[in-house]
C-alpha cells in the first residue's frame, strides 16, 4: 500500500505547473475515488458488530462483496471498458434498451443519491460530538450538515484532480488510527471485556446486514466520470478490482482485532470506533479516530458529488433535461451548474434517521444496479461485435449469472423493506412511489418538451460553455 500511495502521489503531483486540474485521472487516483464513493475505511461498520457479534459480523463482511460487490465490478469491468463516456451507467443503460430506460436509471440513482448524500452528514456529525456534544444539540447538526454539503459543492466545481488530490489525504489520515489498532489490539486480548456499556442502537442482524449491503454498495458511481479517466478501458477493470480487496480489507482486519480486546458487541452503535480506540489506547487516539471519522465522512461525500453530478451532465447533453445542466465552468471544466442543483438537493434530507436512509438507498440504487445488469446482457444480444477489451467469463451464460446473486440480496433488502416505515408506510412502498415517480416524470418531461430540450451534444452541438 506504501508504494500504491507514492505512486498515486506521483500521479497526482504530475503535469504540475500546467493545467493539473484539467489532467485526467490514472489508476491509483481512480482507486482512491472509488474507495470514497464505495466505503470510506471502517467507519459506518458499528452497527454491523452490534447486530450481528463479532463472529457473524465478520462473515457477513466476507460474504457481502462475494456475492453483491464481487458481481457488479466484474459488470462494470466489461461495460466501463466498453462504453467509457460522461454518464457511465445511465449512458450504458440509455445505449441497450432506449431512452425510457436511460432516463429511469438516472432518475433512479438521482433519487437514490438524496437519500445517500444525506447520510455522510449525519455520520459527520455522529464523530465529531464525540469532540464536543454542543454541536449534535439543537439546530447545530443541520448547520455542520449544510456546511460539509457547500464544502464538497466547492471542492468539486475547482476541479476533479482536486477531489482526487483531497482523496489521497483523507485516506492517509483515516487509515493511519486503524493500522494502530491493529497493530495494538493482539497485544491486549480481553483487555476490554466488560469494561463498556451496552450502547443505545437497536440494530438487529437484519439490519446488521443491510447496513453490510450499504458499505459495499456504489462501485457503479465511478463510472460516470470516464471522459476524465487515462485509458479507461485499461484502468476501470483493474481499479475496481482493486478497490474491492482494499474496502473487504479495510472492514475485516480492524473488526477482528476488536473482537480479540473482547470488547461486547453490545457496547457498539454509530461512532463507536472513537470510544473504543480511547478505551484501547488512551484519549489520544480517541482523537485521531474521531478526526478520521470526520475525513471518512467528507472524503465519501466529496467523492459522490464528483460522480452523482455528471448525471444531469450527460442527460443535459443528450438532450433529456435542459441545457442549462451542461454548463461547465471556463477553467475547471466541472458541470457547476449540476453540481450546485444537486447539493440543493442532497441538503434537504439532512436529518432523517440512519437506518431508514440506509434501506431506501439500497432499494433505490439496487433497481438501479438491475437495470445495468440488464444492459449487460442486452448489449451482449444486441452488439455481439463491440469491442470489449475486459469481459465478464462464462461467455452468454455468464453475463446472465453475474446478476444472480445481487437480486438475491436485492429481493432480502426488499423484504426487509417492508418492515421499515417512512412518513406512515413501509419503505419499500415509499421507494415503490419513488420508482413510479420515475415513470411520471419521463412523460412530463415528454409533454413538456416533445422534440427534446436540446440538441445532443454527443452527436450534434458544440460543447456547452
Amino acid at each position: 500500500m506504501t508504494k500504491a500511495l507514492s505512486s498515486l502521489r506521483s500521479d497526482l503531483a504530475g503535469n504540475a505547473g500546467s493545467k493539473s486540474q484539467n489532467a485526467k485521472l490514472t489508476l491509483w487516483p481512480l482507486v482512491v475515488a472509488t474507495f470514497f464513493m464505495v466505503s470510506g475505511g471502517t467507519y459506518g461498520t458499528e452497527d454491523i458488530i452490534h447486530g450481528a457479534g463479532y463472529s457473524r459480523g465478520i462473515l457477513i463482511l466476507l460474504v457481502t462483496p462475494l456475492v453483491w460487490s464481487l458481481p457488479t465490478a466484474y459488470m462494470l469491468g466489461e461495460l466501463s471498458s466498453a462504453i467509457p463516456v460522461e454518464g457511465g451507467y445511465y449512458a450504458w443503460v440509455r445505449r441497450a434498451m432506449g431512452n425510457f430506460w436511460g432516463f429511469q436509471e438516472a432518475w433512479l440513482s438521482l433519487v437514490a443519491s438524496i437519500f445517500d448524500m444525506a447520510i455522510y452528514p449525519a455520520l459527520f456529525v455522529a464523530y465529531l460530538k464525540h469532540l464536543d456534544p454542543w454541536f449534535a444539540t439543537g439546530e447545530r447538526s443541520m448547520i455542520v450538515g449544510f456546511a460539509v454539503v457547500a464544502a464538497c459543492a466547492l471542492l468539486n466545481i475547482a476541479g476533479v484532480r482536486v477531489v482526487a488530490s483531497t482523496s489521497l489525504w483523507l485516506f492517509a489520515a483515516l487509515t493511519a488510527p486503524f493500522v494502530v489498532i491493529c497493530l495494538v489490539a493482539p497485544f491486549r486480548q480481553g483487555a476490554l471485556a466488560g469494561v463498556a456499556q451496552p450502547s443505545a442502537s437497536t440494530v438487529g442482524i437484519m439490519g446488521g446486514i443491510l447496513i453490510a449491503m450499504w458499505n459495499y454498495m456504489g462501485w457503479d458511481n465511478a463510472s460516470t466520470i470516464a471522459t476524465e479517466v487515462d485509458r479507461p478501458q485499461r484502468t476501470y477493470p483493474r481499479a475496481m478490482l482493486l478497490a474491492v480487496l482494499i474496502v473487504a480489507v479495510s472492514y475485516i482486519i480492524p473488526v477482528g482485532a476488536m473482537y480479540l480486546t473482547g470488547l461486547a458487541p453490545s457496547a457498539w452503535e454509530t461512532g463507536s470506533w472513537a470510544d473504543a480506540a480511547g478505551m484501547l489506547c488512551g484519549d489520544w487516539l480517541r482523537v485521531a479516530l474521531v478526526f478520521g471519522g470526520l475525513f471518512s465522512s467528507f472524503g465519501m461525500l466529496n467523492a459522490l458529488v464528483m460522480s452523482y453530478s455528471r448525471l444531469p451532465l450527460a442527460m443535459a447533453q443528450d438532450g433529456m433535461l435542459p441545457g442549462v445542466f451542461a454548463k461547465l465552468h471556463p477553467s475547471t471544466r466541472a458541470p457547476w451548474v449540476a453540481i450546485s442543483v444537486c447539493a440543493l438537493g442532497w441538503a434537504a434530507c439532512l436529518g432523517l434517521d440512519f437506518e431508514r436512509l440506509v434501506t431506501i438507498d439500497i432499494l433505490l440504487t439496487g433497481a438501479s444496479l438491475m437495470l445495468e445488469f440488464a444492459a449487460l446482457i442486452a448489449l451482449r444480444y444486441r452488439e455481439p461485435d463491440l469491442e470489449r477489451p475486459f469481459r465478464v467469463p462464462g461467455g452468454m451464460a455468464g453475463a446472465w449469472l453475474v446478476g444472480a446473486c445481487p437480486l438475491l440480496v436485492l429481493g432480502f433488502a426488499a423484504t426487509h423493506g417492508e418492515q421499515e416505515s417512512v412518513l406512515g408506510i413501509s419503505a419499500l412502498a415509499f421507494g415503490g412511489l419513488l420508482i413510479l415517480f420515475g415513470v411520471v416524470a419521463y412523460w412530463v418531461n415528454g409533454v413538456v418538451k416533445p422534440g427534446g430540450w436540446m440538441a445532443p451534444a454527443r452527436e450534434a452541438s458544440p460543447e456547452t460553455e
